[in-house]
């Protein structure tokens, strides 16, 4: 196979080697593993603690949110990293700082959104 194709098939006959050593393990595990089934081990559980009481049970969204806000504080702390190790470098100083800043004011701008839609406040 020569020509333009002749990588596709290196990257497909690769893949093909892949996925049957995935699937030959799988079924291995299969052959090999004990299967005692009995009815405490098949009783779901969340961490260890035996299931009391229906299964179905509310949770206030303002946790989720504030899981949100975590996320882009860490994201905006990856970026602030990076940003404080060129603005050092010759060159980059003015343009690096003005990009910073237009990225921390988009930040802050969702941050006043939610200051103000009240979704900040634990109540």
């Amino acid at each position: 196979m020569t020509g333009y194709f002749s990588s596709y098939g290196a990257v497909v006959v690769l893949l093909l080697i892949g996925v049957g050593i995935f699937a030959g393990g799988l079924f291995a595990n299969r052959m090999l593993r004990p299967s005692r089934p009995t009815p405490d081990k098949l009783m779901t559980y969340e961490c260890g603690v035996d299931p009391v009481g229906e299964g179905w049970a509310q949770s206030q969204i303002r946790y989720y949110v504030f899981t949100y806000l975590y996320v882009v504080f860490a994201v905006d702390a990856v970026f602030l990293f990076p940003w404080a190790t060129v603005f050092a470098a010759p060159g980059f100083g003015m343009t690096t700082l003005v990009e910073m800043f237009a990225f921390l004011a988009f930040i802050a701008l969702g941050i006043l959104y939610a200051w103000r839609k009240r979704v900040l406040a634990w109540t």
